[in-house]
């Protein structure tokens, strides 16, 4: 549990590095003036080619790595909700490296979020555990 733990963390650090680094790059490429074929395919062109973008995409890409992993592992009743970690992750990274200021309600939402990732952990630790074949044995049952 605590190395799912462990992948899960190290997954939110870069899904927070890639949103900032898309962010600056995204800042970096400026906005849509409209929507047309040659606005779209202007801004395309632009994020191809700016590394902070693409460097954005790599570490979503670690995040999605990490999370195909995770998923692989646990029950999706667990983990998925645990991924809502991220929005921390990423608040706290906006502080740290755009200087983005943060509102008291969203500093309040984001412990709502930690409050519910933690409501979560604890019920994987709070449900019963199968028994193992050798006690299940013990305790008269067939294994499957």
């Amino acid at each position: 549990m605590a190395k799912l733990l462990f992948i899960l963390l190290i997954g939110l650090v870069f899904e927070a590095a890639g949103v900032v680094l898309l962010k600056k790059g995204i800042g970096q490429i400026g906005e849509v003036k409209s929507v047309s074929a040659a606005e779209i395919l202007r801004v395309a062109q632009a994020g191809i080619t700016n590394g902070n973008v693409l460097l954005g995409v790599f570490f979503e890409a670690l995040f999605f790595a990490c999370l195909l992993f995770l998923l692989a592992k646990s029950e999706v009743s667990f983990l998925w909700p645990l991924t809502a970690l991220s929005f921390v992750m990423t608040t706290l990274a906006a502080i740290l490296f755009l200087g983005e200021r943060v509102s008291s309600l969203r500093w309040a939402g984001v412990v709502f979020i930690v409050i519910g990732a933690a409501l979560i952990s604890y019920s994987e630790h709070a449900k019963p555990k199968p028994l193992r074949p050798a006690a299940a044995r013990e305790a008269g049952a067939t294994p499957p």
